[in-house]
């Protein structure tokens, strides 16, 4: 049997220097190729001398080329979509000119043969134009020669090179607002690496279009160069070599050489057109038919003036009155057109409005999902506290004293307290006012709008007529008095406050004792990342391995529960990082962040006159503490008998009642491994009693024992 599979005979001989046809046609298929391949034949031109066919083809491909630059110049959104417009502007450039030399020698070797010596095109060209008067020609090939160097090209190149100058001064400012954007979070990493690029895109470009005009400039003058060597190389050739008579030379040649500047002329003039265009385009967004329309459309007055001006013409003596009336008319209706369409418009946005109030002001049925959303913070009021609220611009508003509270407590405390809603309960009586954190009453109290409130510095009662009261934060004995003795009572040395500082100073203790509930997992979180970069390190070592963000808020409660600031908040991490690596247990890790802040909480406890008084536990109590902690570790917990723990309340409250006859508010201060149980038990009845251990107290410190329990 034999085999049906043929192989192909290898190519021996001539053949075989060859290269393949195939190879040849992939390659043409590419663009880059082809591209390099149009290149090298426009070179080839400059020097191969080309038959009449070949020359009316790539004249035909010269026109068409510079008809599709002009139409997408006009199509085209922005002038960066047709970035390689200078590029295609020199290779048409240097198509026409090698189209020029070409057609030249065509002209001055066959010119005297007949007018189709250099192709059906040009002979086409200089027939039409100049109809069978030569010196027509001539003229109307030197005033599109003019239209195109001195109006088009010229004003091009201007537009371009002051675009380029502007552009590049205003780069730097540009890119600027790219990066201010980017830090503001306007735009992400993606859209400023865009517009970087199309600015650089955008300067490349017009400095481009700035020297690419003047390839332009130099076609239109070697036009003009050409057109006069033809002229008269060709009358000269024609008379003296081929033996023609001098018009007959005129005549030919003259019609050739017209023609041929015609062909090349006529694709310079729209490519020169396309180039206006383009840099002219800049700052107006779409295609030119709907930038020019739209804007000249936009003013139907001016539609409407014209049209009068163009029937004011038609009246005139001796005017064609058809041609402007019929204009008259058309401006008229596109006058009209676009006024009903702008009031279309205004009446289109003015209904949308109209529709969104409405939408707006219909009361909507509330999702039941809000029924089961908690304010952090609240407070109720009596209807007659309402003008505490809505009071005039400028004085002493709730609201504007609560934005002032929030402010000073994130300056204090060291993060930003939750907004509070404010809203009236008809349940209340007029003038009483409820505190609710985390919908649980925090406190109440009552207030007079029209009154001012008057205490005593030393805690007496007022003698001045009016309505006697507790102050609500710390209960002392007050008055509320009219505003017609409120100066009598500024001289007499009194306290005097208005009902918006009474309630806000209320609701600024209030928040201070439970600002530990106040602080969520979402705030610690927002805490975190709001660190300096140099930080971030950090949390990433210790957050998730040696503690998670709930302990981090554990922590973080600890501390404002005793009304230590978080503000510090790289320290507060540092400590926590350090205990982690000896406990796990979360109160343990609060006492060494303590240690870490003993210059801040000492500082914060001074007197005014620069020591930090203590009152101390004596060595029988510290032992009496240290004895009563059962379990094992950082797991222990506190077993002392009740009447043990009796006779501790009261020798307490004895201590701290001598200091205060003294003048003095000393800190209570423990050993570090029972101040945790001290201050539990403080806690129930003296709240705001600082409980300090030693390690908490910073070396620089001058102490001042008041007393010891």
């Amino acid at each position: 049997m034999s085999d049906t599979t043929a192989e192909p005979k290898a190519v021996t001989g001539f053949l075989a220097g060859l290269p393949d046809p195939r190879s040849l046609l992939a390659q043409a298929k590419r663009g880059d190729v082809g591209l390099a391949l149009g290149v090298m034949t426009i070179l080839v031109v400059l020097i191969v001398p080309l038959p009449s066919f070949a020359l009316d083809v790539f004249l035909a491909v010269s026109i068409t080329l510079s008809v599709l630059i002009l139409m997408t110049s006009l199509f085209i959104q922005a002038p960066l979509e047709f970035s390689s417009f200078p590029t295609l502007l020199l290779i048409a450039t240097m198509l026409r000119l090698s189209l020029n030399l070409a057609s030249t020698r065509l002209i001055l070797g066959h010119g005297h043969e007949g007018t189709s010596a250099a192709g059906h095109v040009i002979e086409a060209f200089g027939n039409f134009v100049m109809g069978g008067n030569f010196v027509i020609g001539i003229i109307v090939f030197a005033i599109l020669l003019i239209v195109n160097f001195i109006v088009i090209t010229k004003g091009s190149g201007r537009i371009a090179e002051v675009a380029a100058r502007f552009t590049l001064d205003a780069m730097p400012g540009k890119q600027m607002a790219i990066d201010a954007d980017l830090s503001a979070g306007l735009i992400d990493e993606k859209e400023a690496k865009k517009r970087r690029k199309d600015l650089e895109g955008e300067s490349a470009f017009f400095g481009a279009m700035d020297g690419a005009s003047k390839f332009v400039r130099g076609d239109a003058i070697a036009g003009l160069l050409i057109t006069f060597i033809n002229v008269i190389g060709g009358i000269v050739i024609g008379v003296m070599q081929q033996g023609i008579s001098f018009s007959e030379a005129s005549h030919s040649y003259t019609t050739l050489t017209v023609g041929d500047g015609l062909v090349t002329q006529i694709p310079a003039l729209i490519v020169s057109t396309a180039a206006g265009l383009l840099v002219s385009k800049a700052g107006v967004r779409g295609a030119a038919d709907e930038a020019l329309l739209g804007q000249l459309s936009g003013y139907p007055r001016a539609l409407g003036m014209s049209s009068f001006v163009m029937v004011t013409m038609a009246m005139l003596p001796g005017m064609p009155t058809l041609p402007f009336l019929a204009l008259a008319g058309g401006a008229g209706a596109l006058a009209l057109i676009a006024e009903r369409k702008r009031e279309k418009a205004v009446a289109e946005k003015t209904a949308a409005k109209t529709a969104e109030a409405a939408e707006a002001a219909a009361p909507k049925e509330e999702p039941i999902s809000e029924t089961l959303r908690m304010d952090d913070l609240k407070i109720e009021l009596g209807y007659a506290l309402l003008t505490l609220i809505n009071g005039p611009e400028g004085s002493d508003r709730l609201t504007e004293q609560i934005k002032a509270l929030r402010r000073q407590i994130a300056g204090d405390i060291g993060f930003v307290m939750p907004p509070c809603r404010l809203l009236d309960n008809v349940q209340l009586q007029p003038n009483e006012y409820v505190v609710r954190i985390k919908e649980v009453e925090a406190g109440r109290g009552t207030v007079f709008p029209n009154l001012f409130m008057v205490m005593d510095p030393e805690g007496r009662q007022i003698d001045l007529p009016g309505t006697h009261t507790t102050e609500p934060t710390f209960g002392l004995p007050a008055t509320w008095v009219d505003p017609s003795l409120k100066e009598e009572a500024a001289i007499r040395g009194l306290t005097v406050v208005d009902p918006a500082t009474v309630l806000s100073t209320h609701l600024t203790e209030l928040l201070k004792a439970n600002i530990s509930d106040l602080l969520s997992y979402a705030d610690v979180a927002k805490l975190l990342a709001d660190l300096p970069k140099e930080q971030h390190k950090l949390v990433d070592d210790i957050v998730p391995g040696s503690i998670t963000v709930s302990g981090i808020q554990r922590v973080l409660q600890g501390l404002l529960a005793e009304r230590i600031s978080i503000r510090d908040l790289s320290a507060i991490l540092e400590g926590i990082a350090e205990a982690t690596s000896f406990t796990r247990v979360i109160p343990a890790i609060g006492e060494h962040v303590r240690s870490r802040l003993a210059r801040q909480i000492s500082a914060a406890n001074l007197s005014p006159m620069g020591y930090l008084p203590i009152l101390a536990l004596s060595p029988a109590w510290e032992v009496a503490f240290a004895e009563a902690l059962v379990g094992d570790g950082d797991q222990k917990s506190l077993a002392m008998a009740p009447s043990k723990l009796g006779e501790f309340v009261g020798a307490v409250r004895d201590g701290f009642e001598l200091a205060a006859r003294q003048g003095e508010i000393p800190v209570l201060l423990t050993s570090p491994g029972i101040r945790t149980h001290v201050r539990a038990i403080v806690d129930r009845f003296r709240p705001h009693t600082v409980v300090m251990s030693q390690a908490e107290v910073h070396p620089r410190v001058r102490l001042k024992t008041v007393g010891s329990i």
